[in-house]
C-alpha cells in the first residue's frame, strides 16, 4: 500500500533528479557554447604548421598549414584559427601559397578578422616600445644599441630603434629571428650574451623573446653592444675612455628618493660608497 508519505518521497525525488538533469545539461550546453565561441588551441589539431626537424630547428610546414587553413573555413574555431592567421603573417605565407589558395587564405582571413590580430598584436606591444625607447635614450653615445620587433610582419619587423650601430632601419625585417626563438623554446635555451662576428665587425649581444597568451612569441628585444668600438676606439687613450663613461653615467635631472634596502641604506650614511666596498 502506497502512502502520502511515500508519494511525497517520490516527487521531491523526481524534482530534485529533475533539477540534477537540467543543471547538467546547463552547464555542458555553456560548454559546448564556450567550445564554439572561444574554441581549442591550434596545436590540438593534428595540421599544427611547425614541425621539428632533424637538427632540432623548428619549421613552418606549409602543408600543414593548407589543411588547417581548408579545415577552418569549414568548421568555426575562433582560437585556432586565428593562431593559424598569426602564424601565416609571420611566415609570409601570402607569398608560399599558389594564386588559387590565396584567395582561400583571404576568405580565411575576412572570417576570422584577421587585420584585427595585428593590429591587436602591435598595440600588445606599445608598451614595449617605450621601454625600449628609454632604455636607449638612457645611454646615448656609447655604442649600446636597443630595439623592438614586432615578428606579427617579420618581413617589416623593426619598429623601434635606439642608438643605432648596426644601420638598419625601421620597418626592416628580422631575418631568422623567429624561427631561432622557437627553436631555442623548444631546446628550453635563452638567447643570452652571446658573441657575434660579422666580417671585422664583434658584437656582444642578448635577445629576450616577448610571449602573447594566445599566439606564442609575438615579439623580441635585442640589446647588441659594438665590441669593437668599445675596444678599438673607447679604449685607446684616457681621454676617451672618460668620455664614454661621461656618457654612460649621464642623467638628465635629480631625484631624492631611496632605492636601497634598509641595511644598505644604513651603511651609505655611514660612508658605503658603491655594492663591492667593504669598508663599511
Amino acid at each position: 500500500m502506497i502512502t502520502g508519505n511515500d508519494i511525497t518521497v517520490n516527487v521531491v525525488a523526481s524534482i530534485i533528479a529533475s533539477a540534477i538533469l537540467f543543471a547538467g545539461g546547463f552547464i555542458w550546453g555553456k560548454y559546448k557554447e564556450r567550445r564554439r565561441k572561444f574554441g581549442r588551441k591550434l596545436e590540438e589539431y593534428d595540421f599544427y604548421p611547425f614541425t621539428v626537424s632533424r637538427e632540432n630547428f623548428g619549421e613552418f610546414n606549409l602543408n600543414n598549414f593548407r589543411l588547417g587553413m581548408h579545415y577552418f573555413l569549414k568548421n568555426e574555431d575562433h582560437t585556432a584559427a586565428q593562431q593559424l592567421i598569426f602564424i601565416g603573417e609571420q611566415n609570409n605565407v601570402r607569398g608560399q601559397l599558389e594564386p588559387a589558395e590565396q584567395k582561400v587564405y583571404a576568405q580565411l582571413f575576412e572570417k576570422y578578422d584577421g587585420k584585427k590580430i595585428v593590429d591587436d598584436t602591435h598595440e600588445f606591444l606599445e608598451n614595449y616600445e617605450r621601454i625600449v625607447r628609454l632604455i636607449g635614450k638612457s645611454f646615448p653615445n656609447t655604442g649600446i644599441e636597443i630595439l623592438l620587433h614586432n615578428l606579427a610582419d617579420p618581413a617589416h619587423s623593426l619598429i623601434t630603434l635606439e642608438n643605432n650601430v648596426t644601420g638598419r632601419h625601421l620597418r626592416d625585417g628580422a631575418t631568422n629571428l623567429l624561427i631561432d626563438f622557437k627553436r631555442r623554446q623548444l631546446q628550453n635555451e635563452d638567447k643570452l650574451n652571446y658573441e657575434l662576428n660579422i666580417g671585422s665587425r664583434k658584437f656582444k649581444c642578448t635577445s629576450i623573446p616577448i610571449r602573447r597568451k594566445d599566439f606564442g612569441i609575438v615579439g623580441g628585444i635585442c640589446i647588441n653592444i659594438d665590441a669593437k668600438y668599445v675596444t678599438e676606439e673607447v679604449l685607446k687613450d684616457q681621454a676617451r675612455i672618460e668620455s664614454w663613461f661621461r656618457n654612460f653615467l649621464r642623467t638628465d635631472m635629480q631625484l631624492d628618493e631611496n632605492i636601497l634596502s634598509r641595511d644598505e641604506y644604513a651603511k651609505a650614511q655611514k660612508g658605503k660608497r658603491h655594492f663591492k666596498d667593504e669598508s663599511v
